[in-house]
Formats: structure tokens, C-alpha cells, sequence
């Protein structure tokens, strides 16, 4: 399931020029909205809110009942029995399919910081096919782009999957990548910024 964006176009057309809903401004941020941005923060292991914000996080404040069930789940995902680096991988694959600048980037770096390098990330873009993947790793890449076009992971898929992970494991999966295909529909249709020195869909 290869797929090549042209960059450019890809990140002018979800991305854009500006925001579609302004974020909220820090100095409007209420002690409820701190203390669910420091609940987010601490379920990620990252230190307290120290006025600033991300701005997704300030976009999603907008609708707090929800921007706090999507970090509750992401915190339990974060945090869940699928090791580290093979979820990674799991959401390098997923943003690159939804051509999700912001969540590419962002996760690059994670990914980066889990000790995945620039070589493995290309690998992750160019999918499940690339040379130099584990048996496992490859079912993981697979299964995410059959949960994308699919919409259910395959036998020959799972039963390698299966070689490796226990029930929960199974399960967490297809949850994983559903989450992170929804944020991605949010943040392309809203149009986050890229903050900083964020670079997109370009970050290897």
C-alpha cells in the first residue's frame, strides 16, 4: 500500500494558511483547562504546564468533554501493553497514510527519542514491502494499512501478529490505529499548525 504525497500541495490543502478554529490564548486558559492540560502532560511523563500550551491542545480545549475522553484513551494507548517502539511504528505508518503532517512530525520525534532512526522512519513511510523489517514488524506495518483500506486486519496478518502478542495486545491494535486515524481526520480538517520547528511531513 504504497503511498507518495506531494508535500507541498498535501500540507497546503491540511494545513493551510491558518487555523480553521483559533486556539484558545494561554492567558485564556482556565485552572480546569491547566489541570487537564497537566493530566495529558503527566500520562505522557512530561513535566507541568508552565504557560504554554500546544495549540492543538487549545484548539481541543474548545470542546473539553471530548478533548478529555481523546487524552484519556491516548494516555491508556501511551501507556499500554503494546511495547513502545512497535506502537510507534504503528502511528508513523498511520499518519503517513492519512497524510497527517502535524501527527507525522510529531510522532517522528517521539519515535525518534524511542531510538528509531531516520532509516527505520523511511521505512515506516514506505510501508509494510520495505526491505529490512522483522517478521513482526512487517505484520504490524501490514496491519495497519489493511485496517485502513480494509477495515479489519487479515488472517495471514493476525496469525503472525499472534506469534509475538498476547490477547491484550490483539486488542489494543485496532484501537491504536483507530485512534490515531481520528485525531489525524482532526487535526487535517482544522488545520493545525505546525509549531516551531516542526517540519511536517518532511521530518525523518
Amino acid at each position: 500500500m504504497p503511498i507518495e504525497w506531494d508535500i507541498i500541495e498535501r500540507e497546503r490543502h491540511v494545513v493551510g494558511e491558518a487555523p480553521r478554529i483559533e486556539p484558545l490564548a494561554d492567558d485564556a486558559l482556565t485552572q480546569t483547562d491547566i489541570d487537564l492540560i497537566n493530566t495529558v502532560r503527566a500520562g505522557a511523563g512530561a513535566g507541568p504546564y508552565v504557560g504554554s500550551a500546544p495549540e492543538y491542545m487549545r484548539t481541543m480545549l474548545r470542546h473539553p468533554e471530548l478533548f478529555r475522553s481523546q487524552m484519556d484513551l491516548g494516555t491508556v494507548l501511551y501507556n499500554g501493553v503494546i511495547p513502545p517502539v512497535q506502537r510507534e511504528l504503528a502511528i508513523l505508518r498511520v499518519a503517513w497514510l492519512c497524510g497527517a503532517p502535524y501527527e507525522w512530525g510529531q510522532h517522528v520525534g517521539i519515535a525518534n527519542r524511542l531510538g528509531i532512526g531516520a532509516e527505520a522512519v523511511e521505512r515506516a513511510r514506505q510501508g509494510s514491502q520495505a526491505d529490512g523489517w522483522t517478521e513482526h514488524e512487517r505484520a504490524i506495518l501490514a496491519g495497519v494499512e489493511e485496517l485502513i483500506e480494509d477495515k479489519a486486519v487479515s488472517d495471514a496478518t493476525w496469525t503472525t501478529l499472534a506469534r509475538s502478542w498476547d490477547e491484550a495486545q490483539l486488542i489494543e491494535f485496532p484501537m491504536l490505529v483507530g485512534q490515531y486515524v481520528a485525531t489525524a481526520y482532526v487535526q487535517n480538517t482544522l488545520r493545525s499548525r505546525l509549531e516551531g520547528c516542526e517540519e511536517g511531513l518532511s521530518r525523518r
